[in-house]
C-alpha cells in the first residue's frame, strides 16, 4: 500500500504501545485511529514489529496557523494571539487587552485649545443660537432593562433604526436583505415586515419632514426609496445601476442618507464617494453627482445640521469627517476636514444647537468638537449640558458570570466617562445598531435579527401583571410548535433567547415613560 500522510490538530505528546498478546490491527484501523505529525509519513508493510509507536501532537492557534501556543474564546475569557497586532491600535508587541488605548488618559478625549474668535459667525452663535439652549442639565436616566423584544423578527441581520417622528410607540428598522420592518412595541404583538422595498442591504432611512406616513430608505442596490408605512407601497426616487448588475467596478451602492427640509432634498452618498441630491416634490435628481470624499471610498455617513440647513457633515473610509457648505457644493470646496487616524464610521452634528460634532472612528475613540465657528483644528470634551450622553454598542465581549456578552455603553461626552454600560445575559450578540428615542427614555438595539426595547428599571413597588413582552418570530417560534426548520440564513448569530430558556419568555417586565431631552446616538 503507498505510504499516506495525515496533518494534525493541536494535543501533547503521545505515546501508543502495541499489546503483544493482540492481533495485529489492519491498515485500515491504523488509518482511522492513527493521527500522525505534519509532514510525518508511516507505510503499511507486513512487519511485525512491536515497537512503540510515538505520536507528537503540538498546539495550532486557530488565528495564525502557528504551533506553540492558542488563541480565540476559552470559555467566556478571549485570549489574543501574539503574533498579531492589536486589534484596536494595529500596533505590535501587545495584545487587545492590554491596550493602552482601550482605557486611554482621560477616557480617550484630548482637551483642545480653545481659540477666543471675535468673527461673525462666533457673534451669531452666541446671540441666535446659544440661548436656545436649555441651560438645565437633566438628570441622566439609563434604560438599562429589556422592556420588551421581538426575537428573529427579520430574515438577516438589522441594519438600520428609526424611531417615528410622532407615534412614540412606532420603530422602523431594516435589514441586510433589504426588508423594512414596522413594530409598535406599545402593543408588542402588532408588528409588519415589507419584503419588496429593496433587493439587498438596508443602509439609511429618515422620515419625509413634512409627511410622518413616508419614509425615504437608501439601499446597497443602489435606489431610493420613498415607502407609505401603512401601505407598504414604494416609490423609486433614484437608481444608480438601472442596467442591472456590469461588475462590482461600476455597481454603486448607497450608504449616508439624510433628508433637508429647508432645501426639500433627499441627499445620498455612494460606495465611490459621490454625493447624489433629489428632489422631494417632483422626485428627480436635481445635479450632476459631487465627489466629497476621495475617489472610490465609501462615504458611510451624512447629516445636516439642525439649525443651519446649508451645512452639512459627512464621513467616510477616507479617515475624514467634512464639513460642506451645500449652496457652494463642489469637489475640494468642503469647510473644513476634520482627520482621523481610521476610517470614520459615524458623525453627527448635536441635535439642539447644532453647533458640536460628534464622529466615532474604528481607532476605538469618541471625538467632540465644542464649537464648528471656533477650533477644529484637535477635538474637544466641551459640549452642552443637554447634549452630553451618547451610547455605542461594543464589539468587545467582557466576561459576565462566565458568559461572554458584548454590553451597550453610555458615555457622558462631556467628561468622557463611562456612564452605564447595560447588558442582558440571554443577548450573546453584538448590538452594533442603537437608537436613543428623541422623546422618551426609551433605547431601541438591533443584534442580529432580533429587535430590543430598553427601559429604565421600575423601584421595588408591586406593579400589576403584565401580558408577555417577548414576541417570537421565524425559527425560534417554529421550536415551539415541535417543527424546527432551518431558514438557511447566512448571516445569522449564535441564537438570542434560545428556546430552551423558557424562563425568558415567560418574564414580565414593567414599562415606564417620561420625559427627556434629545440625546445623540452612535
Amino acid at each position: 500500500m503507498a505510504p499516506q500522510t495525515r496533518r494534525i490538530s493541536s494535543f501533547p505528546e503521545v505515546v501508543i504501545e502495541r499489546d503483544t498478546e493482540s492481533e495485529e490491527s489492519s491498515s485500515e484501523e491504523e488509518e482511522a485511529n492513527v493521527v500522525l505529525p505534519e509532514e510525518e509519513t508511516i507505510q503499511d508493510s507486513n512487519n511485525k514489529g512491536k515497537t512503540p509507536i510515538t505520536i507528537t501532537l503540538k498546539k495550532v492557534c486557530k488565528v495564525c496557523k502557528k504551533t506553540g501556543h492558542e488563541a480565540g474564546f476559552r470559555g467566556a475569557t478571549y485570549i489574543d494571539c501574539p503574533m498579531k497586532p492589536c486589534f484596536l491600535c494595529k500596533m505590535p508587541g501587545h495584545t487587545t487587552v492590554t491596550c493602552p488605548h482601550r482605557v486611554a488618559t482621560e477616557y480617550g478625549i484630548v482637551p483642545a485649545p480653545r481659540k477666543n474668535t471675535t468673527n461673525s459667525l462666533e457673534f451669531v452663535f452666541q446671540r441666535q443660537i446659544q440661548p436656545r439652549v436649555p441651560p438645565i442639565k437633566p438628570a441622566h436616566v439609563i434604560p438599562d432593562q429589556v422592556h420588551c423584544a421581538v426575537i428573529r423578527y427579520h430574515s438577516r441581520r438589522v441594519t438600520c433604526l428609526e424611531f417615528h417622528p410622532t407615534n412614540n410607540n412606532i420603530l422602523l428598522s431594516g435589514d441586510k436583505k433589504g426588508q423594512l420592518g414596522i413594530w409598535d412595541f406599545g402593543k408588542v404583538h402588532e408588528k409588519t415586515v415589507y419584503g419588496n422595498i429593496h433587493s439587498c442591504m438596508l443602509n439609511n432611512m429618515k422620515f419625509n419632514p413634512t409627511n410622518d406616513g413616508s419614509i425615504y430608505a437608501a439601499s446597497s442596490d443602489g435606489t431610493i426609496s420613498c415607502t407609505d408605512v401603512e401601505t407598504g407601497i414604494s416609490l423609486a426616487l433614484m437608481n444608480l445601476n438601472p442596467n442591472g448588475w456590469e461588475g462590482p467596478s461600476s455597481w454603486r451602492m448607497l450608504y449616508g442618507l439624510d433628508v433637508n427640509s429647508d432645501k426639500n432634498v433627499v441627499l445620498v452618498a455612494d460606495n465611490f464617494g459621490y454625493l447624489y441630491m433629489a428632489d422631494i416634490r417632483s422626485n428627480n435628481v436635481m445635479s450632476k453627482p459631487t465627489l466629497i470624499h476621495k475617489k472610490g471610498t465609501k462615504v458611510v455617513g451624512l447629516n445636516c445640521n439642525p439649525l443651519q440647513p446649508d451645512l452639512l457633515l459627512s464621513c467616510g473610509n477616507d479617515h475624514f469627517a467634512r464639513i460642506w457648505d451645500i449652496r457652494r457644493l463642489e469637489a475640494g470646496s468642503s469647510l473644513y476636514n476634520l482627520e482621523h487616524k481610521r476610517v470614520v464610521s459615524s458623525a453627527y452634528f448635536s441635535p439642539i444647537s447644532g453647533s458640536k460634532i460628534l464622529t466615532t472612528s474604528l481607532d476605538n475613540r469618541i471625538r467632540v468638537w465644542d464649537s464648528i465657528f471656533g477650533n477644529l483644528d484637535y477635538p474637544s470634551r466641551e459640549i452642552d449640558s443637554s447634549e452630553s450622553l451618547v451610547v455605542i454598542g461594543r464589539y468587545i465581549s467582557e466576561n459576565y458570570d462566565g458568559a461572554a456578552l458584548h454590553p451597550i455603553d453610555f458615555v457622558n461626552v462631556s467628561t468622557g466617562q463611562l456612564v452605564a454600560e447595560v447588558m442582558d445575559p440571554k443577548i450573546t450578540t453584538i448590538s452594533p445598531v442603537n437608537k436613543l428615542h428623541p422623546r422618551e427614555d426609551i433605547l431601541a438595539s438591533g443584534s442580529s435579527r432580533s429587535l430590543f426595547i430598553w427601559r429604565p428599571k421600575k423601584l421595588d413597588v408591586a406593579q400589576p401583571r403584565e401580558e408577555k413582552r417577548i414576541l417570537l418570530c421565524g425559527e425560534v417560534s417554529k421550536k415551539r410548535s415541535k417543527k424546527h426548520g432551518d431558514n438557511g440564513d447566512d448571516d445569522s448569530d449564535n441564537d438570542i433567547f434560545r428556546s430552551k430558556d423558557n424562563a425568558l419568555k415567560q418574564k414580565k417586565l414593567p414599562s415606564k415613560s417620561s420625559s427627556y431631552s434629545s440625546r445623540k446616538s452612535s
